[in-house]
């Protein structure tokens, strides 16, 4: 059996930034173990599998370590896929996932995902969370993940993570954040329970990002940018119990995965 495989740099439009996403077309499906050990050896952060029934594709995207119920970066990868290399004639395309319908639209040269909004709401502290990122944020929310609030850009730009410490709490996530200088807000987005120490561009935690700064900056349209090593721009909106996150992408590899 042969599957096709993409790699897929996302939210940039230049190669070797954004954040990297495999993209598996499929026939059918095939086994959970069979994708665990494709993502695994992939060693991105997420790859995405997906299969078309009707009208609609239903995807599903893996870590190299476990299945997550929700990835923006993949899911814009697997639709720049299916406008730009599988001859999608439409200019929306429909996912059904575990985390219901997901719409992506296509607008020019940027790709604009409908995602739920998830609010985050006040958090106590989870053990290890200070000792792990070594600097005490001004605020903790959690939603899916951890939401930890900072000052400025500087404080997360020079956040040092202990990985081996954040890997003790027990969350998808945590999701550092503070007011940007040429931004609405910036990011970084910490995984190590997940297989991840550092995700590059991570579209699902602005599910929660874009209704706190859209609050407390009181503007439904943002900027934003996470600061990771590779960088990311993201275009956001808040729309009612919706967000609006679109960015650019490019193609990196086209390929061929031959399984047994």
């Amino acid at each position: 059996m042969k599957i096709p495989f993409y790699q897929i740099d996302t939210f940039t439009d230049e190669m070797f930034k954004g954040n990297a996403a495999g993209v598996c077309p499929l026939e059918q499906w095939i086994s959970d173990k069979l994708m665990l050990k494709i993502s695994a050896e992939n060693n991105l952060s997420e790859t995405a599998f997906f299969v078309k029934e009707n009208h609609t594709y239903h995807i599903r995207w893996f870590t190299p370590t476990t299945e997550v119920d929700l990835c923006g970066h993949a899911t814009l990868a697997s639709a720049y896929v299916l406008f730009n290399h599988l001859e999608y004639a439409h200019n929306k395309v429909i996912f059904a996932s575990k985390s219901g319908t997901l719409t992506i639209k296509r607008q020019n040269d940027l790709l604009q995902l409908d995602f739920p909004s998830q609010p985050p709401t006040p958090s106590k502290k989870p053990a290890f969370l200070f000792e792990g990122l070594g600097k005490n944020p001004q605020e903790i929310l959690r939603a899916v993940d951890y939401i930890v609030i900072y000052k400025d850009e500087s404080d997360i730009v020079s956040l040092n993570p202990d990985f081996n410490i954040l890997n003790k709490i027990e969350t998808r996530g945590i999701c550092v954040t503070a007011p940007g200088k040429n931004s609405d807000f910036v990011s970084r987005f910490f995984a190590p329970r997940y297989g991840i120490n550092e995700d590059p561009v991570t579209g699902s935690t602005h599910c929660a990002l874009i209704p706190y700064w859209a609050k407390k900056l009181n503007k439904n349209k943002l900027k934003a940018k996470q600061l990771s090593k590779r960088g990311g721009t993201l275009y956001c909106e808040l729309n009612n119990d919706r967000v609006l996150i679109s960015g650019k992408a490019t193609t990196y590899l086209i390929g061929e995965l031959v399984t047994l």
